[in-house]
């Protein structure tokens, strides 16, 4: 059963507040999706303690209801 791109969106910002969260469904089938992901969280995270976050705050879904997340995560700019 594919996840749907808001119940992504959703769980993300539950665990992240603060997230600007865009997603893009990348085939159109609710299984292959790409995720930006801007939060004050990731501030002096490397980019794998940013992706480790963010497959967490999926709960367990990654690999599994959701198949292929392409992430991009970054923390806001200072001037931001």
């Amino acid at each position: 059963m594919p996840m749907e791109a808001s119940d992504i969106e959703r769980m993300i910002k539950e665990a992240m507040p603060d997230a600007d969260v865009q997603i893009t469904d990348l085939a159109g089938d609710g299984d292959h999706y790409s995720a930006k992901v801007i939060s004050q969280s990731f501030q002096g995270k490397s980019r794998v303690q940013q992706h480790q976050m963010v497959y967490a705050a999926l709960k367990g879904n990654m690999g599994g209801v959701l198949h292929a997340l392409a992430l991009e995560t970054q923390a806001p700019s200072p001037d931001a």
